[in-house]
């Protein structure tokens, strides 16, 4: 026999494997029709391990599911603080809780709020007595007994008292005493040691960051609070599949009826993660919880073309071109398209394709080995 008709077969079944497909390159017909098609017959596809899929179409043009973080939108959190240095003598309130604007958060008892409290009657009683001395002077000026001097001195210094008064009570106003509370201690000179802190509008209690018993000091935090409506969700979407979402797109949540929109892509992209931050706004109906971890579908604004999810084995990238085979007559056809959306199993892309054609997902490599070879 010929030593040409005298093949030894290598063992290891992948060098076996890569041998077969050489043998069955060796064996194609060269063709020169058209750059982008790949010229098989069906036996061919099959010996080079060639499989096909349909597309499926995209529900309603989303991306396929992202992980997303449901958080609080800063501007609705906030934390009330202690207005004077004391000792927490009370809590009226536990995480979780959904208080109304105006409700008992903690009470506090302070030597410094007593302070505050003498000031401002001191201050008051100063008021009373410059207005008093003022209405005399008036009076001796207008019979000629003082001089003009004298008079406009003591205007002056009832002046003053007034705008001392207007200081304590801002520092009282400052401390959580209310319009009412502060017009008793006027009237009645009812000094107390123990001062309430009221939350300042409806809110939930996020945290709690004292205990009773404790000492605080003047701005040391108290309560955090949150409104929970609406809510938003951090998507961290890889910077190749950002391109075709934009601001006001529609998001979807895993199990959750009412959907959000896109309000920020973020400029900037992580350099640990190589992912662009996405961050829709939400309306919580109390389905939601902060710090919960779901996923997420956006939809495309560019609708013009459907999309269409396929095995990630049958995405193919050329620097940042992607594009998939297509089955024709007589073998294959490559067909750029654009990638909407990928995970470690699935891409969604959008190109010149419908459900009926038949994508490429197995044999990839060996389908364009063909074509580098056409091209030569």
């Amino acid at each position: 026999m010929s030593a040409f008709g005298q093949i030894k077969l290598p063992r290891h079944p992948l060098l076996v494997a890569r041998v077969l497909i050489a043998l069955a390159l060796l064996s194609l017909p060269f063709n020169t029709a058209v750059a982008e098609d790949v010229k098989l017959s069906e036996a061919q596809a099959r010996n080079l391990g060639v499989r096909v899929t349909h597309p499926v179409p995209s529900p309603t043009d989303q991306t396929l599911p992202y992980p997303a973080q449901i958080v609080i939108p800063t501007p609705q959190l906030w934390v009330v603080s202690a207005p004077v240095a004391g000792m927490v003598a009370n809590l009226a309130v536990a995480r979780g809780d959904r208080i109304a604007a105006g409700q008992a958060l903690v009470t506090l008892e302070s030597p410094s709020f007593i302070s505050l409290q003498r000031d401002y009657l001191h201050a008051v009683a100063q008021e009373v007595l410059a207005n008093q001395q003022f209405k005399r002077n008036l009076d001796l000026f207008e019979g000629k007994a003082i001089p003009q001097r004298v008079l406009e001195t003591s205007q002056v210094e009832a002046r003053q008292a007034s705008i001392v008064v207007a200081e304590r009570r801002q520092m009282l106003h400052l401390s959580g005493l209310s319009g009412e509370a502060i017009a008793r201690l006027t009237n009645e000179a009812a000094i107390t040691a123990k001062l309430t802190v009221v939350a300042p509008q409806a809110a939930s209690v996020v945290d709690i960051a004292v205990s009773p018993g404790q000492r605080v000091e003047q701005a040391a935090p108290l309560v955090k609070l949150a409104r929970l409506s609406p809510l938003w969700a951090e998507i961290a979407i890889p910077a190749s599949n950002v391109g075709a979402i934009r601001v006001g797109a529609r998001v979807d949540i895993e199990g959750y009826a009412t959907p959000g929109r896109v309000i920020l892509v973020s400029e900037t992209t992580d350099a640990a993660t190589q992912t662009i931050l996405v961050r829709a706004e939400i309306p919580n109906s109390g389905d939601l919880h902060p710090g919960q971890t779901t996923s997420v579908r956006i939809g495309f604004l560019s609708a013009g073309e459907n999309a269409w999810e396929i095995p990630y084995s049958g995405l193919i990238r050329r620097g940042e071109q992607t594009s998939i085979f297509i089955a024709i007559d007589g073998g294959f056809r490559l067909v750029p398209v654009t990638l909407l959306a990928e995970d470690q199993d699935h891409v969604v892309v959008s190109g010149p394709i419908t459900e009926k054609d038949q994508v490429a997902i197995g044999g990839i490599s060996a389908l364009r080995g063909i074509l580098s070879r056409q091209g030569q």
